[in-house]
């Protein structure tokens, strides 16, 4: 399967927020008016070099808590989730132009002011993330580098596993979604080797049917058009 902007969580060389962001990974030329917002908007959003403890010093609005989407590929779930929840912050992670360009589109469109984003690779930010800052991480529908050469670039790995588990608060969520059955199995074994991770489903509901306030994406559509069956898995960071 090739990588497209669809696919999200890619693992590749970090370039840091200061290097050069254009030129990296687009589809599309972009318009006029989108590669004005990488100059006029992004910088007013992406994350500091430096961050605080408190992550929520980063919004004009102090929030309730702060989450963290990887990959958000086209926006819809995390544009979803900003709209519905006005008093939590979400940091955005997308190394893509495209998607970053319409995020970008959207904010400025509606006028949002809970969103921070990271136009970069999510493991770097992982690391310099504040231990349990997050009350939940998000990763749905990472690119599956199916073929076995390729699978070592999968986004999900102890490393990374551990780097979430290390951000989240005793308690709550990293949430995966993926329509391919390879790489559902190949998180669930290294989550079952993260002792700070728990997946204990009750149910099969559970994993076969989408989270509350799900927004269904055109990819997803079309995965399930084609028979595969997506898998959600919510996996809780053990503590009170």
């Amino acid at each position: 399967m090739p990588e497209t902007p669809a696919r999200s969580g890619t693992a590749r060389p970090p370039t840091g927020a200061g290097g050069s962001f254009f030129g990296r990974r687009k589809a599309k030329k972009l318009r006029g008016g989108q590669s004005d917002l990488f100059e006029t908007l992004l910088p007013r959003l992406i994350l500091p070099d430096s961050l605080p403890d408190d992550l929520g010093a980063l919004f004009a609005s102090p929030p309730r808590e702060v989450r963290l989407e990887i990959g958000f590929g086209g926006g819809e779930h995390l544009l979803a989730a900003a709209r519905a929840e006005p008093d939590v912050g979400f940091i955005g992670c997308e190394p893509f132009i495209n998607g970053m360009a319409k995020m970008l589109a959207a904010i400025q469109r509606e006028g949002l002011d809970n969103l921070r984003l990271w136009p970069d690779d999510a493991a770097p930010l992982l690391r310099r993330l504040p231990a349990a800052s997050l009350s939940r991480v998000d990763l749905f529908y990472p690119d599956p580098w199916p073929k076995r050469r390729q699978r070592k670039r999968r986004f999900v790995s102890p490393e990374t596993l551990a780097l979430i588990s290390r951000v989240l608060r005793a308690g709550s969520s990293f949430r995966f979604a993926s329509d391919i059955d390879d790489y559902v199995g190949w998180t669930l074994r290294r989550i079952a080797a993260e002792e700070s991770l728990i997946w204990a489903p009750v149910s099969a509901k559970e994993w076969t049917e989408p989270f509350e306030g799900w927004v269904r994406t055109r990819y997803e559509a079309k995965a399930i058009a084609a028979g595969r069956v997506p898998s959600y898995l919510a996996v809780r960071r053990a503590g009170l």
